[in-house]
């Protein structure tokens, strides 16, 4: 019989089982797992001006790439945004209060059904009857639900592309007014009767597409444009509507469900009067939204924005609301008609043109960097860098690789 000394730990820590109750072993603390690393808090790129001040629609200012404010002492700065680029205007005077990046050309993902919508709801009658294809009802990403060869009124279709984002009611309403080639064509005619030059629509569901690209400044045009038609008000203030759905083959009826808008703040802020929310993995969250409250209106466009909550857009009201009506406008929100066109840059070797390097603002400006179509992707970091960073870039990697060599034969020395 082994005596207990001769016990070992292990031993004596299964003669402790008995009766199934286990008695611990007296053995060393286990180490404590460690803890999990957090994960890194995404950062904002820095988007470089797409275009010089003199060639700027909405003003000069509006070039810049940073937070643009002119407030007076004793406002504040309006609360931070983690957008690249935003504007806040008064919707009624046009005066831009506070902007980011304005003319930031980056994907505007949904937010481009607002430009659809104001092409098209002059041209399909509310009571029209459209029948889905199976293209339409197979469309990628966010659909409504619609069925092929079944019939959807003009309104119901606007509202499952406004409130619901519906990719398949988009497709087709453009089919419904002549034809996807024939709608962007006219999507593009009107960004640019509404000065909206840094907009190309490639898409009419706002799914990203090559070349497609937009602005805050110019979804800030597109939305006040939009928000004239009463009908578009009507679309993007609902909040719920019942939606068609299949035909019960025993009673021939036709069975509905209900659709809600996506808009989070509609329902959460008193005022809100639209208007379209967005996503895409590579634009990240973009947002077009509009508040209304004693005798005031403030539109606010955001682009590639890492938050999801309506809260620091409530936050941006709650300042507009307080501070705005004090502020001196940075800029202004151009009207219909009234630049068509790109602004001309000016003549070489006038004041601040490009010959010349221009004034240290546009240099400072012309110095930043650009996100592409992807911007955010591992492929697209290089373009956006711009060639100073590009070269620093490599003389980076060469400097790292020469001090791993040295680092080696110094082991090697060490070793002999």
């Amino acid at each position: 019989m082994l005596s207990r000394r001769h016990l070992t730990a292990a031993t004596a820590s299964a003669l402790l089982a008995v009766g199934g109750v286990v008695v611990p072993a007296l053995t060393a603390p286990a180490a404590a797992a460690p803890k999990p690393t957090p994960a890194p808090t995404p950062t904002l790129p820095v988007p470089r001006a797409t275009v010089q001040p003199l060639q700027s629609v909405g003003g000069p200012r509006l070039a810049a790439t940073g937070v643009v404010t002119d407030l007076p002492p004793g406002v504040p700065a309006p609360p931070k945004l983690r957008d690249v680029s935003w504007l806040l205007a008064d919707l009624d005077t046009g005066e831009v209060v506070a902007a980011k990046a304005p003319h930031a050309r980056l994907l505007p993902a949904s937010t481009l059904k607002t430009l659809t919508a104001l092409t098209l709801i002059p041209q399909v009658p509310k009571d029209q009857l459209v029948k889905a294809s199976p293209a339409d009802a197979a469309a990628d990403g966010t659909r409504v639900g619609m069925v092929p060869g079944q019939s959807y009124t003009g309104r119901q279709l606007f509202q499952a592309l406004l409130m619901s984002s519906g990719n398949d009611a988009a497709y087709a309403l453009a089919e419904a007014g002549g034809g996807r080639e024939k709608v962007l064509a006219e999507m593009n005619a009107n960004a640019a009767h509404l000065g909206a030059h840094d907009t190309v629509a490639k898409d009419p569901s706002g799914l990203d597409a090559p070349g497609q690209t937009s602005s805050a400044y110019d979804l800030a045009l597109i939305a006040r444009a939009a928000l004239q038609l009463p009908d578009f008000r009507a679309y993007v203030t609902t909040k719920q509507a019942d939606f068609p759905g299949l035909v019960d083959p025993r009673t021939k009826k036709r069975k509905t469900y209900k659709i809600n808008n996506h808009n989070a703040l509609l329902y959460n802020y008193p005022g809100t009067i639209g208007v379209k929310n967005g996503y895409t993995v590579a634009a990240h969250r973009t947002f077009i939204s509009a508040v209304t409250r004693g005798g005031h209106t403030y539109l606010l466009t955001e682009m590639y924005g890492l938050d999801h909550s309506w809260r620091p857009q409530a936050a941006m009201y709650d300042w507009a609301f307080r501070y705005a009506s004090k502020a001196r406008p940075v800029g202004r929100l151009v009207e219909p008609g009234e630049v068509t066109a790109p602004l001309a840059a000016p003549p070489t070797g006038a004041a601040g043109a490009p010959g010349d390097g221009g004034s240290p603002a546009q240099r400072t400006a012309a110095a930043a960097a650009v996100p592409p179509a992807q911007l955010g992707s591992a492929a697209s970091v290089t373009p956006w860098l711009g060639f100073g960073g590009l070269a620093a870039l490599v003389g980076a990697v060469a400097g790292l690789r020469l001090r791993a060599k040295r680092a080696v034969r110094g082991r090697h020395r060490a070793l002999s």
